[in-house]
């Protein structure tokens, strides 16, 4: 299939996510306040999009607290700056297995399975423009851990979500994953126009070598929209290939911590140089206003 280069691409910024990096970085963002002002900096930088996740304010531990995401969201919303809205819905399918001789039962030390009401009960509250649906079960990382997302979980969370008027962002972390996402749309769970976002380089999902990304792009039907990133020591060399590629951009702390060798980085630091590079490719950064016409998307206030 040949390159069909992106000429009016637009930014994700994942601002925290909810990894062990808090504990890492200074500029890691852990309360409501913190994330959304990050947030609000990777706008006034250039990010159309701002992909968030909360964490307990204290700890720094991930949380799926409906008060934290309502006060991130009217943070937001009350800003100056415009944005679009993506608020996580990958929180609650953490299984961790006891041991390799007794799996079972499950350590309640991570575990944390709920329902798909209760996974979706934040965005029914804060009503994002999107949300993402991490569309399958995967080895994730090291350990004992297991990101879960069965097939039925899937239909009924992306249900709610269209019902709901929120787009979902699909998480393909492998090639399964998409061929499930199509599922999706042909049994009219997830409605046009249908957006994606390609999650390279996670253990163990699919690895960021050139010829596996283009595999997953190949993949993607010619009419969905779709972005990419890679984590760790690739992500700002992942700008450059999303965008030869025909797809958009996502940066952000959630996904790499560092804007050059051993510099620290803030959001809107990796949303400054993703937009260098989509610039100097000869493309053009697109806005919030574009990004929701694009995509058919309602800027909405939180409920009650």
């Amino acid at each position: 299939m040949p390159l069909t280069m992106n000429r009016d691409v637009f930014i994700t910024c994942a601002v925290t996510g909810s990894g062990d990096t808090a504990g890492k970085s200074p500029h890691v963002p852990r309360s409501p306040k913190q994330i959304a002002e990050s947030a609000i900096e990777a706008a006034k930088a250039g990010a159309a999009v701002v992909h968030c996740h909360v964490r307990d304010p204290e700890t720094g531990a991930p949380s799926r607290r409906n008060d934290l995401y309502r006060e991130v969201t009217e943070r937001i919303r009350d800003a100056e700056v415009d944005v679009v809205l993506n608020l996580t819905a990958g929180m609650g399918g953490d299984m961790i297995f006891g041991n390799t001789e007794q799996p079972l039962p499950l350590n309640p030390n991570g575990t944390d399975m709920v329902g798909a009401t209760e996974r979706v009960s934040h965005v029914a509250e804060c009503l994002p423009e999107i949300c993402t649906l991490d569309c399958g079960t995967m080895n994730f990382s090291l350990g004992d851990y297991v990101m879960t997302n069965t097939p039925s979980m899937l239909r009924a969370m992306g249900k709610m979500m269209t019902d709901l008027g929120v787009r979902p962002e699909i998480e393909a972390f492998d090639t399964g994953h998409l061929w499930f996402a199509k599922q999706l749309v042909e049994e009219g769970v997830i409605e046009d126009p249908v957006l994606i976002q390609l999650c390279m380089g996670i253990p163990w999902g699919a690895p960021d070598d050139l010829n596996t990304f283009m595999a997953m792009v190949n993949n993607v039907p010619p009419s969905w929209t779709f972005s990419a990133f890679s984590i760790g020591r690739n992500a700002m060399a992942y700008p450059a290939a999303a965008v030869l590629a025909g797809g958009n951009v996502r940066v952000g702390l959630e996904d790499n911590l560092y804007v050059g060798k051993g510099q620290l980085a803030t959001n809107a630091q990796l949303v400054d140089k993703a937009v260098n590079i989509i610039e100097s490719m000869g493309a053009r950064v697109i806005g919030p206003a574009e990004v929701r016409e694009k995509l058919k998307l309602t800027k909405r206030a939180p409920r009650g």
